[in-house]
This record gives C-alpha cells, sequence and structure tokens, in this order.
C-alpha cells in the first residue's frame, strides 16, 4: 500500500464510512457488495468510492464486485484496526461518561481502556468497566495502557494543560471535544468536535422565517 502516506483526509474520512457499511454487512454475513451499492448506502459516489481505494492499490472484480470480507480486512488495516486500539479518555464527566458507555465504541475497534480525571469527587468512582484515575497518573498509567490515541472531553480552560500532559504520555492521535484550538507539536494530530459549530452551519440552512416555508 504505498500511498498511504499521500491519502487526504476527506478520503480516509470515506473510507472509515465504508468500513462502518462493511462492519454492517459481515454482521449481516454478505458475500459481496458494488460501488453502486455503497453509493446507495452511503450517498457517495461510485466513481468517488473507487478513486478512494486505488490510493491503496486494486482490489475487486469486474461484474462481481468487491468481497467484504476483503475489502473489510483491507481497510481496517488501511486505518490500523485490524486490531482494537487502547484509547485514553481525560474528562468523566457528562460527555466522558456518555462515550465510555456508547456502544458502537465499546462493541467495534476502538477500546477506552483508562479514564481520566481531576475532580476528587469523582476519582475511584466505578465507570462502566473502569475505575476513574487521577490525571495527575495520567504518564504513569500509560507506560502500562501504551495507546496512541486519546479523547479530551474536558472544559476549554483545561483543555491545553491536559494535551500537554497526554503528549508527555507518548500521545500522538487526539480526538478533541473541548472547545479550544490546541496549539501541539507538529506531529501530533488534533481532530476536533464542536457540536455548536456543526449546529451553527445546520442553523444557516434552516428557511427564513418570513420566506413562508
Amino acid at each position: 500500500m504505498p500511498h498511504r502516506g499521500r491519502a487526504p483526509t476527506p478520503t480516509l474520512e470515506r473510507l472509515a464510512i465504508y468500513f462502518a457499511v462493511l462492519t454492517d454487512l459481515k454482521r449481516r454475513q454478505a458475500v459481496t457488495i458494488s460501488s453502486a451499492d455503497v453509493e446507495e448506502r452511503t450517498g457517495i459516489n461510485a466513481a468517488q468510492f473507487r478513486k478512494d481505494l486505488s490510493y491503496f492499490g486494486e482490489f475487486g472484480r469486474p461484474g462481481i464486485g468487491y468481497g467484504v470480507d476483503e475489502l473489510y480486512s483491507a481497510i481496517a488495516r488501511i486505518l490500523k484496526i485490524e486490531q482494537a486500539q487502547p484509547v485514553l479518555l481525560v474528562g468523566a464527566g457528562n460527555l466522558g461518561s456518555a462515550l465510555m458507555g456508547y456502544p458502537a465504541l465499546r462493541a467495534d475497534s476502538f477500546r477506552i481502556v483508562a479514564a481520566f480525571d481531576n475532580n476528587p469527587g469523582k476519582i475511584g468512582e466505578q465507570l462502566w468497566d473502569l475505575t476513574i484515575r487521577d490525571v495527575a497518573y495520567l504518564i504513569e498509567d500509560n507506560k502500562t495502557c501504551r495507546a496512541k490515541i486519546a479523547i479530551i472531553t474536558v472544559p476549554a480552560a483545561a483543555a491545553q494543560d491536559v494535551a500537554e500532559q497526554l503528549v508527555d504520555a507518548g500521545i500522538r492521535n487526539i480526538l478533541n471535544f473541548a472547545p479550544v484550538a490546541l496549539k501541539l507539536p507538529a506531529d501530533v494530530i488534533v481532530r476536533r468536535v464542536d457540536f455548536v459549530q456543526e449546529l451553527a452551519v445546520l442553523s444557516f440552512h434552516l428557511p427564513d422565517s418570513n420566506s413562508g416555508r
């Protein structure tokens, strides 16, 4: 798979969508899928689907389509999720607790292996199958967990300090739910999830109140 490093981020985002579709098809014991089927299930153009796969090699057979098991395994290797990836979570409040219990996250390719907080009222509590740890032990604990991915669900004021601790613990990939831009070394990949931003974009598409619609 020689082109992995050159694959644009939107391609990787779409690969994750294809992987979700293939995960469902495997559960249903489907054998093959066509690019037209992918377009119908995802809304992503069939030609775009084929182009996305072309970054990583040749897949499928003309007139037959793509073997579900084969393509599932190939995309899992590309995304490095053929085995469950360990994930740290910092911030065991309402959002963090909800993410820990999110069924798809618990069942599929990622596994939260440790949860941290700085609130004495939360430290030591049992949350799902984990005991919430003091964030002061984050670096030491990750020597055992060996996670490279972390989720931040702390208030904005604490996010930068938490992110720096995560980097010191060996984390190089962060999913940030805090409403703040993090300033981290160039080799650290940060994906930011901002619910308010997404809702604002949706709000823009609402019909005008005086439009009569």
